[in-house]
């Protein structure tokens, strides 16, 4: 699997995308679900909740206590990238009906204590508009974003429809194969799959 080139595509190829492709936002753009982050491609936001499943032998060497993902969000829409070097864009088709694998880690925005009493007035407010319960618990609340401008890197199908250049989920699973050089064992892919790992992380809270 090769470096991406967007001038020699004559038939669909596995490409690889490097971090010098910029993303753009297509017709339609994202807002991130809690710190409403707009002019996104790609959002998520986890909730998870802390419990106590119960009692457990006193030898059993895991903890009692575990976070539970309570609820989840994640959108992605088409979106173009740009090469910084020779200006030339591709149509990246992540929106509805496309199977994402995004390679983002949430920061932490929330992340409440047995001392809260009361949830903060957005925090209550977020969880009542998604009809979760808005009750004093403890919770953890992470959201990643990847915003127009930010630098991506891509994995798919690569094809030419017209004048357009396009990167597409692959349609059957696909293995990238040892890379040795990179200690890397095959990975199958079976989805589109994009990250951007120096976007800037979202402030915590």
């Amino acid at each position: 699997m090769g470096p991406f080139s967007l001038t020699s595509i004559s038939s669909p190829i596995l490409t690889s995308v490097s971090q010098l492709q910029v993303a753009s936002c297509g017709s339609v753009s994202l807002e991130s679900s809690y710190e409403k982050v707009n002019q996104c491609i790609y959002t998520s936001t986890l909730l998870y909740e802390f419990e106590e499943p119960g009692l457990k032998p006193i030898d059993d060497m895991k903890s009692c206590f575990q976070w539970r993902l309570a609820y989840s969000e994640r959108y992605s829409t088409d979106f173009y990238i740009t090469d910084r070097r020779s200006g030339i864009r591709a149509l990246v088709k992540a929106g509805t009906g496309c199977k994402v694998i995004p390679l983002i880690i949430e920061s932490r925005l929330v992340k409440t204590t047995r001392k809260c009493k009361v949830l903060s007035s957005t925090l209550g407010k977020w969880l009542i508009e998604r009809n979760l319960s808005a009750e004093a618990r403890l919770l953890r609340l992470e959201e990643g974003y990847i915003k127009e401008g930010s630098s991506v890197s891509v994995i798919g199908m690569c094809q030419r429809q017209n004048d357009t250049v396009m990167i597409v989920q692959p349609q059957e699973t696909l293995s990238t194969g040892c890379l040795w050089r990179k200690l890397l064992l095959p990975v199958d892919v079976d989805g589109l799959l994009f990250g951007a790992p120096n976007m800037a992380d979202p402030a915590s809270h």
